[in-house]
């Protein structure tokens, strides 16, 4: 019976997208994955599948316009009351379906490719991204402007975006450059290695990650190596849910011959911050420049400068 549902819920909102898209389709574009996709020219209900997705799209002005969310996309605050479609992981296309969307932005990194394929089954336009890189999110920040009809705004919060980057840089490229060890995960114990968004973050900010010439994207590390490392600072980045995070940073006092245990440099940043391909990227940023480099002027531009921040 929930099967039977299910499956005559989905039928009847494909045939509402069916008879919405038919006129809606306005324009053709090329995704990040190389995908051509017909898009309507103003979407009016967009679906968005990650909380990076989500940041983008209040921070160019589109939170009326977002119909749905993921599960663990919580900023701004006015995008936690958004209708949840699962977690970007996992979602639910029958929750996605259900919203009308006459847009859904996907990413490659970590929706499910089958999602994709049975949204463009029923006709659903899908535009997935997939920024690689600490450059690519701002490209993808404007593709996102471009697709929605909201080119300017896009281009004006790139253009600050990229000021606040470039007096990052000029802030730290003449300064020596602290050792940092960043940790991701705390058991086993994991960081980010050199082709990662992690350590790009590192060099911008004016250090260098000592696990930077890893070729493994987030290798697992023992203690002993990290000693032998000897970082200037240690950064644990929350991204493990339900973590005791002092307690992590307790665990490393043990080790006094650590610079960074010895100096009391042991910080714990929002993983928020640093992971998710969004506006506060830059946030994050120039949070690791504060941490690292203390000595130089606060690098941070006021957070109500950026468009859609509370």
């Amino acid at each position: 019976m929930k099967y039977r549902i299910i499956k005559t819920t989905v039928a009847v909102a494909a045939v509402l997208l069916f008879i919405l898209l038919s006129t809606a389709h306005g324009e053709v574009h090329t995704d990040e994955i190389g995908r051509i996709v017909a898009l309507p020219s103003h979407p009016e209900r967009i679906v968005s599948l990650a909380p990076g997705i989500t940041e983008i799209l209040f921070a160019i002005g589109l939170g009326d316009r977002t119909a749905g969310v993921t599960t663990f996309s919580d900023y701004p605050e006015a995008a936690r009351s958004k209708p949840k479609v699962g977690s970007f992981v996992n979602i639910s296309l029958e929750r996605v379906v259900s919203l009308v969307p006459d847009l859904v932005i996907a990413t490659a990194d970590g929706n499910r490719k089958d999602i994709v394929e049975q949204l463009e089954e029923i006709e659903v336009p899908v535009y997935v991204i997939n920024p690689g890189s600490f450059e690519d999110i701002f490209e993808t920040i404007l593709h996102i402007g471009t697709i929605t009809g909201r080119e300017k705004q896009a281009e004006t919060l790139v253009s600050r975006l990229r000021d606040r980057v470039d007096a990052v840089v000029s802030l730290t490229e003449h300064r020596e450059k602290p050792r940092v060890f960043i940790q991701i995960g705390s058991n086993p114990v994991v960081t980010a290695g050199g082709n990662t968004l992690c350590n790009r973050l590192i060099e911008l900010a004016g250090g260098v990650n000592i696990y930077g010439d890893v070729k493994i994207r987030y290798p697992r590390c023992g203690i002993e190596d990290v000693i032998a490392r000897k970082p200037d600072f240690i950064i644990i980045s929350s991204m493990e849910k339900g973590e005791d995070f002092s307690r992590v940073k307790s665990e490393w006092l043990r080790w006094k011959h650590i610079p960074a245990v010895a100096g009391g440099r042991i910080h714990i940043i929002d993983s928020d911050l640093i992971d998710r391909s969004s506006p506060r990227i830059v946030d994050g940023l120039e949070e690791i420049v504060g941490i690292i480099h203390p000595e130089v002027e606060n690098p941070c531009v006021a957070t109500s400068q950026l468009p859609g921040k509370d």
